[in-house]
């Protein structure tokens, strides 16, 4: 048998074993799923010291490989982010249960009762690449939502993901579920992609998280339907009627409090009526918390500290301290500039002209528009949702941050006393 046929075979009883546990996880108590999580927290915590060492493996792999701050940034575990991927799973546990909720129910003339129930998908793969935080966030909310997952993990995080799985194994020994309702692809082969792209027998849906190159293969190569999570493209529009400080205080933490993650600011836009009082302060607070700027020859005018833009950063999403600025005319140019290079992800206005504000809210159309607030609150947890496998750009069945809510469908129940269809 050669690789090929191995790597399809191992796939095959990765899919099977997904689809029995998906039976039993979708009419499990929430007892047992939540304990399962609470399981799975106090074991990653026990075993900090054993993931810390596997995910040393991981940087020293990454830097041999020369990835980027970013990356590396992406990839690093410490005790408090092991702590924090915990206390994702204990949040989730905490959730409402989302399986069998009754959405709402009718009755009919001719006496049929009906319901409209919640039901799990069935089985998730996850497809993501360097951050191994996924590994437990993406595993904890399927569950939590009655799905199996079949998580398929990037080979920068090879080491760190299965040391979280094993955290995530014994939880769900521990809570009596079946151990495959989670499994993690045990290579890192790129063939295992394309066979969960075709494993439509077994897959229900497919999230992939990851840069512009996996996406783009996802979204080509899939047979199976999709959760897209593209590039996190986002813009913070500094509107004339700004608070200076706010506007300041909200860009510098939009793009530098973690430049890594998918709702960090990659694009400044600022009104022209007001650039040249506010963008310095601004462009100061950038360089100095050590991010480069780049920008337009108008905002390269109003400071020295502004780099060149080219026609390429305004479509690009830098996971890294670099930010482009661009002034422009009032909130209709600001919709046209990211109807135009954004990616419907996140955006943000800061203004203290709440029907300006509510025009930009309105005409965006992005999964998450904000008003005065960092486009770094675009994250599950920080909307009250737990930890989320993703943020959809797309339109169809979930949009936003996904969490257990969007990782379930529908189900019509319909009760009769015998009636039949004249």
């Amino acid at each position: 048998m050669d690789g090929q046929a191995n790597i399809a075979s191992m796939m095959r009883e990765i899919g099977e074993n997904a689809k029995r546990a998906a039976s039993t996880l979708a009419i499990a108590p929430t007892d047992a799923k939540n304990r399962a999580l609470r399981e799975m927290a106090a074991s990653l915590r026990r075993s900090t010291n054993h993931i810390l060492s596997e995910n040393a493996k991981d940087i020293r792999a990454g830097e041999e490989k020369g990835l980027s701050g970013a990356m590396l940034d992406r990839l690093l575990l410490s005790e408090e982010r092991i702590d924090g991927i915990a206390k994702g799973l204990e949040a989730i546990a905490e959730l409402t249960d989302p399986v069998g909720a009754v959405e709402s129910a009718w009755d009919r003339p001719n006496g049929l009762k009906i319901e409209r129930v919640r039901v799990p998908l069935g089985v998730i793969g996850v497809i993501y690449e360097s951050r191994p935080n996924v590994t437990a966030d993406a595993g904890g909310l399927c569950l939590k939502a009655g799905n199996a997952a079949i998580l398929r993990g990037g080979s920068e995080s090879y080491h760190s993901s299965h040391a979280i799985m094993e955290s995530l194994s014994e939880g769900l020994i521990a809570a009596g579920l079946p151990e495959h309702a989670i499994q993690l692809v045990p290579s890192t082969d790129r063939a295992c992609v394309g066979e969960m792209l075709r494993m439509t027998d077994y897959i229900d849906v497919i999230v992939p998280r990851g840069g512009k190159s996996l996406i783009q293969r996802v979204s080509d190569e899939s047979k199976v339907p999709l959760f897209k999570h593209l590039e996190g493209i986002c813009h913070t529009y500094v509107h004339a009627a700004a608070d200076p400080k706010m506007a300041r205080d909200i860009v510098v933490n939009a793009k530098m409090r973690r430049t890594g993650i998918c709702g960090a600011t990659e694009n400044l836009l600022i009104d022209r009526t007001c650039a040249s009082a506010i963008l310095p302060d601004i462009t100061a607070g950038l360089v100095d918390a050590g991010c480069e700027v780049r920008g337009d020859a108008e905002s390269r005018a109003l400071d020295p500290r502004i780099g060149e833009a080219s026609e390429t950063d305004w479509d690009t999403e830098y996971l890294d301290s670099i930010i482009s600025v661009k002034v422009i005319d009032g909130v209709d140019d600001a919709v046209d500039f990211i109807r135009t290079h954004g990616s419907a992800h996140t955006e943000a206005i800061v203004t203290n002209d709440a029907e300006v504000a509510e025009t930009f809210l309105n005409n965006v159309d992005s999964a998450i528009v904000m008003w005065n607030a960092s486009t770094q609150f675009a994250d599950g947890g920080e909307f009250g949702m737990g930890a989320e496998i993703g943020i959809s750009t797309g339109k169809l069945h979930a949009r936003g941050p996904v969490g257990v809510e969007q990782l379930t469908s529908m189900k019509y129940k319909v009760r009769g006393t015998g009636q039949t269809r004249p």
